[in-house]
Formats: C-alpha cells, sequence, structure tokens
C-alpha cells in the first residue's frame, strides 16, 4: 500500500468520515476514495492539493509522511500552518520537548512537517509548567552572547508572524538560512524583519516574510561549559536578564 493510501485512510478515520463523507466533501464519487485507500490508483494532482487543503496539511506530508506510522491521537493542528505536530508525554503525563540537535539542523529544515521526522528527535522535559508547543534547538556559533557554541534555546511556537515583538529573542526557521537564533525587528514599509545579533561582530540582514517557515519565541537556555569575563560583561548581562524578564512571563 503506498503513502498516499495509507495516508488518506489514516486522516479519514482520524475524522471519524465514512468514505461516502469524505467523498461528498471533496465533491468526487466514494468509489474513488476506496480506489484510492487500496492504492488500485492514485489521486491527480489537483485532487491531492484539495485533500491537503480539506485535512489542513500540507501536500508534502500527504506525499511523503507516513502517518500510519505515528498515533493519530497525538497528532494536532496548530493554528493555519498546516503542519501536524506530535504531542509526547511521559509516564507522569508532563510534555514532552523534541531536541533539535545542531547536527540535525540541516535534517530539520526537510523535516520539520514530517510528523514521523519530529516524533524520531530526542525529546527533554523542563524543570516548570510550560502552556503551548515547545521546542528546544541546538544553537551554533558565537552571535547571541551569553550563549555559547551548542548551547540549547528553548522557544515556544508562534502562530503568526504578527505576535512576533520588535527586540525579543526568536528561533526561526527560514527557506535559505535554516535554523537561526536572532533578535527581531519588523520593518513598517515591507513585509520583511531585520535579524539583529547580539553580538556587535555580525551585521544585521534582512529576512522576507515569505521565507520564513517557523517562529519559537525564546523562553529559556541550557548553556555549554562555563561562562567566561566576556560572556558576563554588564551589557551582554542587561540583554540576557531583559530577555528572561520580558520572554519568560511578568
Amino acid at each position: 500500500m503506498s503513502k498516499i493510501a495509507k495516508n488518506i485512510k489514516v486522516l479519514r478515520e482520524l475524522k471519524k468520515l465514512t468514505q461516502d463523507q469524505l467523498a461528498e466533501s471533496l465533491e468526487i464519487n466514494r468509489s474513488r476514495i476506496g480506489a484510492y485507500e487500496e492504492s488500485r490508483s492514485e489521486p491527480p494532482y489537483e485532487l491531492l492539493i484539495r485533500i491537503a487543503d480539506y485535512f489542513q496539511i500540507s501536500t508534502d506530508c500527504l506525499l511523503k509522511s507516513d502517518l500510519s506510522k505515528t498515533n493519530p491521537e497525538s497528532l494536532i493542528k496548530i493554528g493555519q500552518n498546516r503542519t501536524l505536530f506530535p504531542i509526547m508525554v511521559d509516564k507522569n503525563g508532563d510534555d514532552l520537548i523534541e531536541v533539535v540537535a545542531v547536527k540535525a539542523s540541516a535534517g530539520y529544515l526537510n523535516g520539520y512537517s514530517d510528523p514521523q521526522f519530529i516524533e524520531e528527535l530526542p525529546v527533554m522535559n523542563l524543570p516548570f509548567k510550560i502552556i503551548g508547543k515547545h521546542r528546544a534547538f541546538g544553537i551554533k556559533g558565537d552571535s547571541m552572547p551569553p550563549l555559547k557554541d551548542g548551547s540549547i534555546a528553548v522557544g515556544k511556537y508562534l502562530e503568526s508572524l504578527k505576535e512576533i515583538k520588535d527586540g525579543q529573542s526568536y528561533i526561526v526557521l527560514t527557506k535559505n538560512e535554516g535554523v537561526v537564533y536572532k533578535r527581531l525587528y519588523g520593518n513598517k514599509e515591507n513585509p520583511c524583519f531585520e535579524f539583529h545579533s547580539d553580538n556587535p561582530v555580525y551585521k544585521p540582514y534582512v529576512i522576507n516574510n515569505e521565507e520564513i517557515l517557523e517562529v519559537w519565541s525564546f523562553v529559556c537556555s541550557l548553556n555549554i561549559g562555563e561562562f567566561n569575563a566576556q560572556d558576563l560583561n554588564i551589557d551582554n548581562m542587561i540583554r540576557f536578564l531583559q530577555s528572561y524578564r520580558v520572554e519568560m512571563g511578568k
């Protein structure tokens, strides 16, 4: 059975629909749904788009992921970004956070919308209660002191770019840059954001909104290694403490 066949059946059953009901919603004959689910034929591209729109997932997910290997009850839709995220909990019922290590960043760009890829990521707990969808990312480089190369930044998923606040730090997935951790500033004249580093060695740059795939608001971090004197200069510490006060809650 093809992935498309499995996925159509999994998604239909997840929504508790009969083949007749799904066919009616898609304005096609019921026999075509049966043929697709039994791999006797495959839907044309135009219908694939309609199926993806109906279930609010990406066509890539519909074509390439095997949703039968995930727990359907653990799949949720966040906002209108058409991506399914597996939600996992530990034996105590506490949320587990997926960790995207630095070495996995390249794969994340291709697999961020694939529930199977996300489900295979390592996971961790936070020592405090969280609300909303969170994920942890390995940080590469020294552009955002006092975080060191290899540190882990935890972010809360934003459903819309409209939620971004000037001057706060975010973990952003972009089409060309991949995963980056920067301080963002909106542009009132153009649909884009300026990406600023706290390390003055690195110059700001601009990313158009259409290139942004995901945004995670900074929540907390796990630093690798000890801080040195330069990391703990007054300017860096002020920025660091302001980030925690504003972004972890009032």
